[in-house]
Protein backbone atom coordinates (compact mmCIF):
# COMPACT_ATOMS: atom_id res chain seq x y z
CA UNK A 1 0.00 0.00 0.00
CA UNK A 2 2.64 2.41 1.02
CA UNK A 3 4.17 1.63 -3.05
CA UNK A 4 0.84 2.06 -4.46
CA UNK A 5 0.42 5.10 -2.41
CA UNK A 6 3.78 6.61 -3.50
CA UNK A 7 3.13 6.22 -7.28
CA UNK A 8 -0.91 7.74 -6.89
CA UNK A 9 0.79 10.70 -5.00
CA UNK A 10 3.51 11.23 -7.79
CA UNK A 11 1.13 11.38 -10.44
CA UNK A 12 -1.44 13.30 -8.18
CA UNK A 13 1.45 16.42 -7.97
CA UNK A 14 2.36 16.01 -11.65
CA UNK A 15 -1.25 16.57 -12.74
CA UNK A 16 -3.09 18.56 -10.06
CA UNK A 17 0.41 19.93 -8.46
CA UNK A 18 1.95 21.44 -11.58
CA UNK A 19 0.76 20.50 -14.95
CA UNK A 20 -2.91 19.98 -15.09
CA UNK A 21 -4.11 23.88 -14.03
CA UNK A 22 -1.52 25.90 -16.16
CA UNK A 23 -2.36 23.37 -19.39
CA UNK A 24 -6.29 24.36 -18.32
CA UNK A 25 -5.78 27.58 -17.91
CA UNK A 26 -4.18 28.21 -21.12
CA UNK A 27 -5.91 26.14 -23.69
CA UNK A 28 -9.05 27.69 -21.83
CA UNK A 29 -7.57 31.40 -22.99
CA UNK A 30 -6.62 29.84 -26.13
CA UNK A 31 -9.99 28.53 -27.28
CA UNK A 32 -11.68 31.72 -25.82
CA UNK A 33 -9.47 33.90 -28.12
CA UNK A 34 -9.25 32.03 -31.27
CA UNK A 35 -13.20 31.34 -31.31
CA UNK A 36 -13.54 35.19 -30.88
CA UNK A 37 -15.00 34.89 -27.07
CA UNK A 38 -17.65 32.38 -28.30
CA UNK A 39 -19.09 31.81 -24.94
CA UNK A 40 -19.87 35.58 -24.54
CA UNK A 41 -21.25 35.62 -28.49
CA UNK A 42 -24.04 32.89 -27.86
CA UNK A 43 -24.94 34.11 -24.15
CA UNK A 44 -28.19 34.86 -24.59
CA UNK A 45 -28.80 31.47 -26.50
CA UNK A 46 -27.83 29.60 -24.06
CA UNK A 47 -31.08 29.95 -21.62
CA UNK A 48 -33.06 29.08 -24.84
CA UNK A 49 -32.93 25.34 -24.02
CA UNK A 50 -34.57 26.39 -20.24
CA UNK A 51 -37.98 27.80 -21.99
CA UNK A 52 -40.37 25.65 -23.97
CA UNK A 53 -39.44 26.15 -27.59
CA UNK A 54 -36.12 24.63 -26.50
CA UNK A 55 -34.78 21.51 -28.54
CA UNK A 56 -36.77 19.02 -27.64
CA UNK A 57 -35.73 15.05 -27.83
CA UNK A 58 -39.10 13.92 -29.11
CA UNK A 59 -40.32 10.72 -28.11
CA UNK A 60 -37.39 8.36 -27.24
CA UNK A 61 -34.88 10.50 -26.93
CA UNK A 62 -33.07 12.63 -24.70
CA UNK A 63 -33.83 16.59 -25.06
CA UNK A 64 -30.97 19.11 -24.98
CA UNK A 65 -32.55 20.20 -21.56
CA UNK A 66 -32.73 17.14 -19.52
CA UNK A 67 -28.65 16.78 -21.09
CA UNK A 68 -27.95 20.06 -19.67
CA UNK A 69 -29.83 19.11 -16.09
CA UNK A 70 -28.09 15.52 -15.67
CA UNK A 71 -24.75 17.36 -16.47
CA UNK A 72 -25.82 20.27 -14.09
CA UNK A 73 -26.30 17.43 -11.41
CA UNK A 74 -23.19 15.79 -12.35
CA UNK A 75 -20.99 18.82 -11.89
CA UNK A 76 -22.73 20.09 -8.80
CA UNK A 77 -21.91 18.55 -5.76
CA UNK A 78 -19.74 19.06 -2.64
CA UNK A 79 -17.16 21.21 -4.17
CA UNK A 80 -19.79 23.69 -4.32
CA UNK A 81 -20.69 24.25 -0.48
CA UNK A 82 -17.42 22.92 1.11
CA UNK A 83 -15.16 23.47 -1.68
CA UNK A 84 -16.03 27.10 -1.56
CA UNK A 85 -16.06 27.41 2.14
CA UNK A 86 -12.12 25.89 1.62
CA UNK A 87 -10.90 28.09 -1.21
CA UNK A 88 -12.37 31.09 0.79
CA UNK A 89 -10.18 29.81 4.22
CA UNK A 90 -7.36 29.00 2.14
CA UNK A 91 -7.16 31.62 -0.04
CA UNK A 92 -9.39 34.24 1.13
CA UNK A 93 -12.65 35.77 -0.53
CA UNK A 94 -9.95 36.69 -3.30
CA UNK A 95 -10.40 33.15 -4.44
CA UNK A 96 -14.07 33.43 -5.49
CA UNK A 97 -12.95 36.31 -7.99
CA UNK A 98 -10.88 33.69 -9.53
CA UNK A 99 -13.40 31.30 -9.43
CA UNK A 100 -15.58 33.22 -11.36
CA UNK A 101 -12.52 34.39 -13.87
CA UNK A 102 -11.92 30.37 -14.55
CA UNK A 103 -15.45 29.45 -15.39
CA UNK A 104 -15.64 32.53 -17.93
CA UNK A 105 -13.09 30.86 -19.46
CA UNK A 106 -13.92 27.60 -18.80
CA UNK A 107 -17.24 27.79 -20.51
CA UNK A 108 -15.24 28.30 -23.93
CA UNK A 109 -13.49 24.73 -23.29
CA UNK A 110 -16.71 22.96 -22.21
CA UNK A 111 -18.39 24.55 -25.73
CA UNK A 112 -15.73 23.03 -27.61
CA UNK A 113 -15.42 19.17 -26.07
CA UNK A 114 -19.07 19.22 -25.81
CA UNK A 115 -19.07 20.65 -29.74
CA UNK A 116 -16.73 17.61 -30.59
CA UNK A 117 -18.52 14.93 -28.55
CA UNK A 118 -21.61 15.81 -30.56
CA UNK A 119 -19.92 15.43 -33.68
CA UNK A 120 -18.37 12.02 -33.34
CA UNK A 121 -21.39 10.29 -31.29
CA UNK A 122 -22.70 7.31 -32.37
CA UNK A 123 -26.56 5.75 -32.31
CA UNK A 124 -27.49 2.97 -29.75
CA UNK A 125 -29.23 0.04 -30.52
CA UNK A 126 -32.26 1.86 -28.86
CA UNK A 127 -32.11 5.05 -30.45
CA UNK A 128 -30.11 7.09 -28.34
CA UNK A 129 -26.54 8.21 -28.60
CA UNK A 130 -23.44 7.45 -27.34
CA UNK A 131 -20.15 9.49 -27.29
CA UNK A 132 -17.71 11.37 -25.32
CA UNK A 133 -13.85 11.62 -25.38
CA UNK A 134 -12.92 8.22 -26.10
CA UNK A 135 -15.37 8.06 -29.10
CA UNK A 136 -13.82 11.46 -30.50
CA UNK A 137 -9.78 10.26 -29.70
CA UNK A 138 -10.95 6.84 -31.94
CA UNK A 139 -13.37 8.63 -34.44
CA UNK A 140 -11.38 11.89 -34.35
CA UNK A 141 -7.79 11.59 -33.77
CA UNK A 142 -7.69 7.89 -35.85
CA UNK A 143 -7.12 4.13 -34.52
CA UNK A 144 -3.55 4.80 -33.78
CA UNK A 145 -4.49 6.62 -30.08
CA UNK A 146 -6.89 3.56 -29.43
CA UNK A 147 -4.14 3.24 -26.16
CA UNK A 148 -5.04 6.96 -25.28
CA UNK A 149 -9.29 5.99 -25.32
CA UNK A 150 -8.02 3.14 -23.15
CA UNK A 151 -6.06 5.12 -21.24
CA UNK A 152 -8.89 7.33 -20.97
CA UNK A 153 -11.98 4.85 -20.30
CA UNK A 154 -9.74 3.31 -17.61
CA UNK A 155 -8.51 6.85 -15.76
CA UNK A 156 -12.51 7.48 -15.86
CA UNK A 157 -14.48 4.76 -14.54
CA UNK A 158 -11.36 4.06 -11.61
CA UNK A 159 -12.37 8.36 -10.46
CA UNK A 160 -15.70 8.31 -11.54
CA UNK A 161 -17.64 5.06 -11.18
CA UNK A 162 -15.45 4.07 -8.39
CA UNK A 163 -13.98 6.18 -6.28
CA UNK A 164 -15.78 9.57 -6.39
CA UNK A 165 -19.22 7.54 -5.69
CA UNK A 166 -17.70 5.62 -2.71
CA UNK A 167 -16.86 9.24 -1.68
CA UNK A 168 -20.44 10.63 -2.66
CA UNK A 169 -22.13 8.03 0.03
CA UNK A 170 -20.01 8.64 2.61
CA UNK A 171 -20.72 12.32 2.60
CA UNK A 172 -24.13 11.85 2.40
CA UNK A 173 -24.43 9.35 5.21
CA UNK A 174 -22.01 11.74 7.17
CA UNK A 175 -24.45 14.91 6.77
CA UNK A 176 -27.62 12.74 7.23
CA UNK A 177 -26.22 11.22 10.91
CA UNK A 178 -24.68 14.67 12.05
CA UNK A 179 -28.18 16.59 11.63
CA UNK A 180 -30.49 13.49 11.32
CA UNK A 181 -28.75 10.76 14.14
CA UNK A 182 -29.87 8.03 11.23
CA UNK A 183 -27.10 5.73 11.08
CA UNK A 184 -25.12 5.28 8.72
CA UNK A 185 -25.58 1.68 8.17
CA UNK A 186 -29.36 2.48 7.14
CA UNK A 187 -28.50 5.67 4.92
CA UNK A 188 -26.32 3.02 2.84
CA UNK A 189 -28.68 0.65 2.28
CA UNK A 190 -31.39 3.17 1.29
CA UNK A 191 -28.96 5.00 -0.97
CA UNK A 192 -28.11 1.51 -2.93
CA UNK A 193 -31.29 0.52 -3.97
CA UNK A 194 -32.19 4.58 -4.80
CA UNK A 195 -29.50 3.77 -6.84
CA UNK A 196 -29.92 0.76 -7.59
CA UNK A 197 -33.35 1.50 -9.09
CA UNK A 198 -32.30 4.75 -11.27
CA UNK A 199 -29.41 3.45 -12.86
CA UNK A 200 -30.96 -0.07 -13.83
CA UNK A 201 -33.43 2.14 -15.85
CA UNK A 202 -30.09 3.58 -18.40
CA UNK A 203 -29.53 6.93 -19.69
CA UNK A 204 -33.52 7.89 -20.38
CA UNK A 205 -34.26 7.07 -16.39
CA UNK A 206 -31.06 8.84 -15.57
CA UNK A 207 -32.40 11.93 -17.53
CA UNK A 208 -35.59 11.99 -16.23
CA UNK A 209 -34.72 11.63 -12.62
CA UNK A 210 -32.40 14.64 -13.39
CA UNK A 211 -35.22 16.76 -14.97
CA UNK A 212 -37.13 16.48 -11.43
CA UNK A 213 -34.11 16.21 -8.77
CA UNK A 214 -31.66 19.30 -10.75
CA UNK A 215 -34.38 22.08 -10.63
CA UNK A 216 -35.52 21.43 -7.49
CA UNK A 217 -32.13 21.39 -5.79
CA UNK A 218 -30.55 24.53 -7.64
CA UNK A 219 -34.11 26.38 -7.30
CA UNK A 220 -33.84 26.00 -3.41
CA UNK A 221 -30.53 26.75 -2.73
CA UNK A 222 -30.39 29.46 -5.07
CA UNK A 223 -33.79 30.88 -3.26
CA UNK A 224 -32.03 30.35 0.27
CA UNK A 225 -29.00 32.17 -1.02
CA UNK A 226 -31.32 34.78 -2.72
CA UNK A 227 -32.85 35.49 0.68
CA UNK A 228 -29.68 35.79 2.66
CA UNK A 229 -28.51 38.56 -0.09
CA UNK A 230 -31.84 40.52 -0.24
CA UNK A 231 -31.92 40.62 3.70
CA UNK A 232 -27.94 41.46 3.94
CA UNK A 233 -27.95 43.95 1.06
CA UNK A 234 -26.44 46.72 2.21
CA UNK A 235 -23.57 45.05 3.04
CA UNK A 236 -23.23 43.61 -0.33
CA UNK A 237 -21.09 45.93 -1.79
CA UNK A 238 -18.68 45.86 0.50
CA UNK A 239 -18.29 42.03 -0.12
CA UNK A 240 -17.55 42.19 -3.80
CA UNK A 241 -15.29 45.12 -3.10
CA UNK A 242 -13.36 42.45 -0.54
CA UNK A 243 -13.65 39.68 -2.88
CA UNK A 244 -11.94 42.32 -5.76
CA UNK A 245 -9.64 43.53 -3.59
CA UNK A 246 -8.54 40.51 -2.19
CA UNK A 247 -8.44 38.63 -5.49
CA UNK A 248 -5.16 41.03 -6.39
CA UNK A 249 -3.79 41.10 -3.28
CA UNK A 250 -4.53 44.91 -2.25
CA UNK A 251 -6.24 43.21 0.94
CA UNK A 252 -4.39 40.65 2.44
CA UNK A 253 -6.90 38.59 4.49
CA UNK A 254 -4.82 34.89 3.98
CA UNK A 255 -0.64 34.54 4.45
CA UNK A 256 -0.40 33.93 0.40
CA UNK A 257 -2.00 36.73 0.09
CA UNK A 258 -2.84 37.48 -3.99
CA UNK A 259 -0.55 33.64 -5.32
CA UNK A 260 -2.63 31.89 -2.49
CA UNK A 261 -6.44 33.84 -3.83
CA UNK A 262 -5.13 32.74 -7.65
CA UNK A 263 -4.22 29.16 -6.91
CA UNK A 264 -6.81 28.38 -4.35
CA UNK A 265 -9.53 29.72 -7.00
CA UNK A 266 -8.47 28.29 -10.57
CA UNK A 267 -7.84 24.97 -8.21
CA UNK A 268 -11.57 24.86 -6.50
CA UNK A 269 -13.22 26.58 -9.52
CA UNK A 270 -11.61 23.55 -11.62
CA UNK A 271 -12.81 20.96 -9.41
CA UNK A 272 -16.16 21.73 -9.37
CA UNK A 273 -17.16 23.15 -12.92
CA UNK A 274 -15.40 20.26 -14.41
CA UNK A 275 -14.50 22.41 -17.50
CA UNK A 276 -12.11 20.54 -19.49
CA UNK A 277 -11.63 17.50 -17.54
CA UNK A 278 -13.59 15.36 -20.10
CA UNK A 279 -16.68 14.06 -17.76
CA UNK A 280 -19.41 16.29 -19.17
CA UNK A 281 -18.70 15.47 -23.02
CA UNK A 282 -20.13 12.03 -21.83
CA UNK A 283 -23.42 13.14 -21.41
CA UNK A 284 -23.62 15.98 -23.98
CA UNK A 285 -23.18 13.17 -26.33
CA UNK A 286 -26.23 11.66 -25.69
CA UNK A 287 -28.64 14.72 -26.99
CA UNK A 288 -30.81 15.46 -29.36
CA UNK A 289 -29.73 18.64 -31.58
CA UNK A 290 -29.93 19.83 -35.11
CA UNK A 291 -26.05 21.02 -34.77
CA UNK A 292 -23.30 20.07 -32.50
CA UNK A 293 -22.97 23.64 -31.52
CA UNK A 294 -26.37 23.94 -29.54
CA UNK A 295 -25.32 21.08 -27.35
CA UNK A 296 -21.38 22.92 -26.42
CA UNK A 297 -23.78 26.20 -26.23
CA UNK A 298 -25.49 24.55 -23.60
CA UNK A 299 -22.83 22.80 -21.77
CA UNK A 300 -21.19 26.10 -21.65
CA UNK A 301 -24.55 27.24 -19.42
CA UNK A 302 -23.68 24.42 -17.51
CA UNK A 303 -20.37 25.88 -16.41
CA UNK A 304 -21.82 29.04 -15.47
CA UNK A 305 -24.88 27.73 -13.48
CA UNK A 306 -22.40 25.53 -11.15
CA UNK A 307 -19.81 27.95 -10.61
CA UNK A 308 -21.02 31.42 -11.55
CA UNK A 309 -24.40 30.79 -9.89
CA UNK A 310 -24.41 28.24 -7.20
CA UNK A 311 -20.63 28.47 -5.98
CA UNK A 312 -21.68 32.43 -5.82
CA UNK A 313 -24.25 31.16 -3.28
CA UNK A 314 -21.68 29.34 -0.91
CA UNK A 315 -19.41 32.40 -1.22
CA UNK A 316 -22.27 34.73 0.09
CA UNK A 317 -23.68 32.75 2.47
CA UNK A 318 -20.44 32.50 4.04
CA UNK A 319 -19.00 36.71 3.26
CA UNK A 320 -21.99 38.01 4.46
CA UNK A 321 -21.96 36.60 7.65
CA UNK A 322 -19.50 36.69 10.65
CA UNK A 323 -18.85 33.21 10.80
CA UNK A 324 -15.78 33.36 8.49
CA UNK A 325 -12.59 34.72 10.29
CA UNK A 326 -9.79 35.58 7.84
CA UNK A 327 -6.69 33.69 8.02
CA UNK A 328 -7.88 31.47 10.11
CA UNK A 329 -7.27 27.62 8.96
CA UNK A 330 -7.96 24.04 9.20
CA UNK A 331 -11.59 24.80 9.36
CA UNK A 332 -13.79 21.79 7.61
CA UNK A 333 -15.70 23.41 4.97
CA UNK A 334 -18.93 21.95 5.48
CA UNK A 335 -18.93 23.20 8.94
CA UNK A 336 -17.96 26.79 8.22
CA UNK A 337 -21.23 26.55 5.30
CA UNK A 338 -23.35 25.13 7.93
CA UNK A 339 -22.48 27.53 10.49
CA UNK A 340 -22.75 30.81 8.35
CA UNK A 341 -26.22 29.30 7.09
CA UNK A 342 -27.38 28.71 10.90
CA UNK A 343 -26.30 32.42 11.54
CA UNK A 344 -27.94 33.87 8.83
CA UNK A 345 -31.88 31.80 9.10
CA UNK A 346 -31.23 29.79 12.51
CA UNK A 347 -30.62 25.97 13.34
CA UNK A 348 -33.48 24.77 10.97
CA UNK A 349 -31.21 25.37 8.06
CA UNK A 350 -28.85 22.23 9.05
CA UNK A 351 -31.68 20.53 7.71
CA UNK A 352 -31.97 22.33 4.28
CA UNK A 353 -28.42 21.63 4.05
CA UNK A 354 -28.34 18.36 4.57
CA UNK A 355 -31.54 17.89 2.10
CA UNK A 356 -29.35 19.90 -0.28
CA UNK A 357 -25.69 17.69 0.21
CA UNK A 358 -28.20 14.43 -0.43
CA UNK A 359 -29.99 15.89 -3.62
CA UNK A 360 -26.57 17.49 -4.81
CA UNK A 361 -24.78 14.08 -3.80
CA UNK A 362 -27.56 11.58 -5.24
CA UNK A 363 -27.43 13.87 -8.60
CA UNK A 364 -23.88 13.14 -9.26
CA UNK A 365 -23.83 9.74 -8.32
CA UNK A 366 -26.46 8.51 -11.11
CA UNK A 367 -24.22 11.05 -13.96
CA UNK A 368 -20.69 9.20 -12.23
CA UNK A 369 -22.72 6.19 -13.07
CA UNK A 370 -23.93 7.09 -16.73
CA UNK A 371 -19.67 8.18 -17.10
CA UNK A 372 -18.84 4.71 -15.82
CA UNK A 373 -21.14 2.65 -18.29
CA UNK A 374 -19.72 5.41 -21.11
CA UNK A 375 -16.57 4.29 -20.60
CA UNK A 376 -17.11 0.72 -20.15
CA UNK A 377 -18.17 0.52 -23.74
CA UNK A 378 -14.47 1.11 -24.85
CA UNK A 379 -13.78 -2.56 -23.80
CA UNK A 380 -16.67 -4.09 -24.45
CA UNK A 381 -20.66 -3.69 -25.21
CA UNK A 382 -21.65 -6.88 -22.99
CA UNK A 383 -24.50 -6.37 -21.16
CA UNK A 384 -23.14 -8.86 -18.58
CA UNK A 385 -20.01 -6.17 -18.15
CA UNK A 386 -23.08 -3.70 -17.84
CA UNK A 387 -24.55 -5.22 -14.94
CA UNK A 388 -21.72 -6.47 -13.54
CA UNK A 389 -20.41 -2.34 -13.11
CA UNK A 390 -24.07 -1.48 -11.53
CA UNK A 391 -23.70 -4.02 -8.90
CA UNK A 392 -19.91 -2.92 -8.28
CA UNK A 393 -21.37 0.83 -8.17
CA UNK A 394 -23.97 -0.60 -5.88
CA UNK A 395 -22.16 -2.01 -3.37
CA UNK A 396 -19.29 0.56 -3.49
CA UNK A 397 -22.05 2.94 -2.28
CA UNK A 398 -23.17 0.96 0.36
CA UNK A 399 -19.48 0.31 1.76
CA UNK A 400 -18.77 4.31 1.09
CA UNK A 401 -22.41 5.09 3.38
CA UNK A 402 -21.54 2.27 5.85
CA UNK A 403 -18.19 2.17 6.99
CA UNK A 404 -16.42 5.81 5.96
CA UNK A 405 -12.94 4.39 7.05
CA UNK A 406 -13.43 2.10 3.56
CA UNK A 407 -13.15 5.66 1.34
CA UNK A 408 -9.36 5.27 2.20
CA UNK A 409 -8.69 2.56 -0.55
CA UNK A 410 -9.87 5.42 -3.09
CA UNK A 411 -6.82 7.86 -2.66
CA UNK A 412 -6.28 6.66 -6.16
CA UNK A 413 -9.37 9.15 -7.70
CA UNK A 414 -7.68 12.09 -7.90
CA UNK A 415 -4.77 11.27 -9.76
CA UNK A 416 -6.73 9.28 -12.16
CA UNK A 417 -9.20 12.22 -12.53
CA UNK A 418 -5.54 14.32 -13.50
CA UNK A 419 -4.69 11.79 -16.19
CA UNK A 420 -7.82 11.89 -18.00
CA UNK A 421 -7.90 15.51 -17.51
CA UNK A 422 -4.66 15.91 -19.50
CA UNK A 423 -5.49 13.28 -22.40
CA UNK A 424 -9.14 15.04 -22.99
CA UNK A 425 -6.89 18.21 -23.11
CA UNK A 426 -4.59 16.57 -25.36
CA UNK A 427 -7.10 15.16 -27.54
CA UNK A 428 -9.61 18.51 -27.83
CA UNK A 429 -6.30 20.85 -28.39
CA UNK A 430 -5.37 18.47 -31.38
CA UNK A 431 -9.12 18.37 -32.73
CA UNK A 432 -9.26 22.30 -32.28
CA UNK A 433 -9.74 22.85 -35.78
CA UNK A 434 -12.47 20.11 -36.73
CA UNK A 435 -13.99 22.41 -34.00
CA UNK A 436 -13.66 25.61 -35.06
CA UNK A 437 -14.79 24.48 -38.55
CA UNK A 438 -17.98 22.98 -37.03
CA UNK A 439 -18.43 26.44 -35.40
CA UNK A 440 -17.73 28.22 -38.68
CA UNK A 441 -20.88 26.40 -40.36
CA UNK A 442 -22.94 27.74 -37.66
CA UNK A 443 -22.00 31.44 -37.58
CA UNK A 444 -22.30 31.15 -41.86
CA UNK A 445 -25.83 29.45 -41.33
CA UNK A 446 -27.13 32.34 -38.87
CA UNK A 447 -25.46 34.69 -41.01
CA UNK A 448 -27.26 33.50 -43.85
CA UNK A 449 -30.63 34.24 -42.20
CA UNK A 450 -31.59 30.80 -40.45
CA UNK A 451 -31.78 30.77 -36.79
CA UNK A 452 -31.76 27.26 -36.33
CA UNK A 453 -28.54 25.66 -38.51
CA UNK A 454 -29.11 22.15 -38.91
CA UNK A 455 -25.30 20.24 -39.28
CA UNK A 456 -25.11 18.53 -42.36
CA UNK A 457 -22.48 15.38 -42.17
CA UNK A 458 -22.06 15.58 -45.98
CA UNK A 459 -20.13 18.78 -45.44
CA UNK A 460 -17.55 16.97 -43.57
CA UNK A 461 -17.04 13.79 -45.29
CA UNK A 462 -13.76 13.75 -44.90
CA UNK A 463 -14.40 13.27 -40.89
CA UNK A 464 -15.78 9.90 -39.35
CA UNK A 465 -18.35 10.42 -38.59
CA UNK A 466 -22.08 8.50 -37.93
CA UNK A 467 -24.00 9.91 -40.49
CA UNK A 468 -27.59 8.24 -38.96
CA UNK A 469 -27.08 10.29 -35.70
CA UNK A 470 -27.69 13.46 -37.93
CA UNK A 471 -31.08 12.09 -40.15
CA UNK A 472 -33.16 14.75 -38.04
CA UNK A 473 -36.85 15.61 -38.73
CA UNK A 474 -37.57 18.65 -40.68
CA UNK A 475 -38.07 22.32 -38.84
CA UNK A 476 -41.13 23.36 -39.07
CA UNK A 477 -41.88 26.86 -37.70
CA UNK A 478 -38.48 26.73 -36.04
CA UNK A 479 -39.17 23.20 -33.81
CA UNK A 480 -38.62 19.85 -35.42
CA UNK A 481 -41.71 18.38 -36.65
CA UNK A 482 -43.40 15.48 -35.46
CA UNK A 483 -41.90 12.48 -36.35
CA UNK A 484 -44.16 9.61 -38.20
CA UNK A 485 -45.64 6.74 -36.25
CA UNK A 486 -43.66 3.31 -37.22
Amino acid sequence: MEFLNAIFNAIGDATWGWSLIPFLVVLGVFFTLASGWVQFQFFGRMFRVLFPGGQDGGEGRISSREALLVSVGGRVGGGNIAGVAVAITLGGPGAVFWMWMIALIGMATSLFECTLAQVYKRTDEDGTYRGGPAQYIIHGLGRQFNWLAILYAISLIAAFALGFNAFQGNTVAGAVQDSLGIGRLWTGVALAILTGVVIYGGIKRIAHVADVVVPIMAFGYIGMALFIVLTNIGDLPGVIATIVKSAFGFEEVVGGGMGAAVAQGLRRGLFSNEAGLGSAPNVAAVAYVRHPIDQGIVQSLSVFIDTIIICSCTAFMILLGDVYVPGAENVDGVVLTQQSLTAHVGAWSQYFLTGAILLFSFSSIIYNYYLGENALTVFTESPLSRHILRIAIIGLIFLGSAAPGATAVFFFSDPMMGILALVNLLAIGMLFPVGLRVLNDFRDQLKAGNDHPVFDPAKFSDLDIDAGAWQLEPVVAGRPAAQPAE
